[in-house]
């Protein structure tokens, strides 16, 4: 494209004022609606009242069953506990609010990220140093030891220039989970993060995940949802700077009663980056339901960017119900392309036919098509043990309904 190309959001966007520099540039609240840029961010929490479900980030959110994530209430002693597996050359320690690099990154966009961060008066703090290459995952294991107890919390995961680390974090067990998640991915650095969102059938997990990506990095996050009553994550990315390449790949399951939200921010506040976003997910069961809303802002500084999203659901059962809702907004034309989609649907009738046709029993057929289906997803994890412990939990979940 040329300067005389598309500049999509420029009319429409005329009247605000904001700034270019992302997520968590100042602690000052920004308020506004419709412009991604100009959504309300801060740290005060009387500047995010509790919701309604009539405003734009919530609409799709049962918000009764959040209440105990939403109130300004602290974390119950005991409700979780932390287990930090690392090697020697990794710095574990912690962080009191307002100490640096804490709330460098992160800044909250909704009430719930507020709530977490004003009740988490020590942040767990997962340090890389320079030019380390840690050949292990890093392993933060989160486990809920009392459904319906509150637990708030806020984690510092740094990778110093030019360092390469795998860090995963697993949620298992039950409480009423509220964690923030902050990642700072120094210049040349190589980073991946992997969610895994495991709980028990009666947990409740709300979180923000955002990450800011320095000059010619590499991120990598992945989301994987496949337990929990309700699930809300929220996975954000910024550039500090050029030359950056960032991917958030996305998989989640839903059964009967589950709600598993999912919700996506790339901020491409500076030029010549590149981005890569998709999730896919299966939905079987009366009332499963998820939600995906997928957000890329090319900011009029971001020349030369390169974007794309996209989401796919698959839905095995009557019943359930996916909502997906991709959002591209582009305030200069002078990139090198972006674009983004959707699709929501059952079975490819000519694919079951095409494994049918050759022996393979219709519930079988079912199955390999659900599997090559979500695989994509679980191939990007690179982590071996977690990649068959996930197949196998997808096939758990397949045997449900018999699919």
């Amino acid at each position: 494209m040329t300067e005389e190309g598309e500049n999509l959001a420029a009319a429409t966007n005329a009247a605000a004022d904001h700034s270019h520099g992302g997520l968590g540039e100042s602690k000052d609240l920004k308020s506004g609606s419709g412009s991604r840029a100009n959504r309300r961010t801060g740290f005060d929490l009387e500047s995010f009242p509790e919701p309604t479900g009539r405003e734009e980030e919530w609409r799709f959110t049962p918000l009764k069953k959040l209440a105990g994530v939403l109130s300004d209430a602290p974390t119950v002693d005991e409700t979780v506990t932390y287990e930090v597996t690392a090697e020697d050359a990794v710095v574990v320690s912690s962080l009191a609010e307002g100490t640096a690099p804490r709330n460098s990154v992160l800044q909250p966009a909704d009430r719930a990220a507020v709530v977490a961060s004003k009740n988490a008066p020590e942040a767990l703090y997962v340090q890389v140093p320079a030019d380390a290459e840690v050949a292990d995952p890093i392993r933060v294991d989160i486990t809920g030891n009392a459904a319906g107890q509150r637990a708030n919390s806020h984690i510092v995961l740094e990778a110093g220039p030019h360092s390469k680390a795998v860090f995963v974090i697993e949620h298992r067990g039950s409480a009423d989970f509220n964690g923030n998640v902050e990642v700072i991915v120094r210049d040349g650095a190589d980073v991946k993060v992997i969610s895994l969102q495991r709980w028990e059938d009666d947990a409740i997990h709300v979180g923000q995940h955002d990450a800011e990506v320095g000059r010619d990095a590499s991120y990598k996050h992945v989301a994987v949802t496949l337990g929990g009553s309700v699930v809300r994550l929220n996975a954000n990315f910024r550039y500090a700077a050029e030359g950056a390449e960032a991917e958030m790949y996305g998989l989640y399951f839903a059964d009967s009663g589950q709600h598993l939200e999912h919700r996506t921010f790339v901020d491409h506040n500076s030029p010549r980056n590149t981005s890569n976003v998709l999730y896919k997910g299966a939905l079987q069961g009366e009332s499963a339901r998820t939600v995906w809303i997928g957000d890329v802002l090319i900011r009029k500084a971001a020349e030369g960017t390169d974007s794309y999203e996209k989401n796919q659901n698959l839905v095995l059962t009557d019943g359930a119900r996916a909502d997906s809702v991709p959002n591209l907004e582009i305030e200069t034309g002078v990139i090198e392309g972006a674009g983004h989609a959707s699709s929501t649907g059952r079975f490819d009738e000519n694919h079951l036919f095409y494994l049918m046709a050759r022996g393979i029993p219709e519930k079988e057929a079912r199955q390999l098509v659900v599997r090559g289906f979500l695989n994509e997803i679980i191939q990007k994890i690179g982590v071996e043990s977690i990649e068959e412990s996930l197949q196998e939990a997808l096939e758990n979940e397949l045997q449900i309904h018999g699919h």
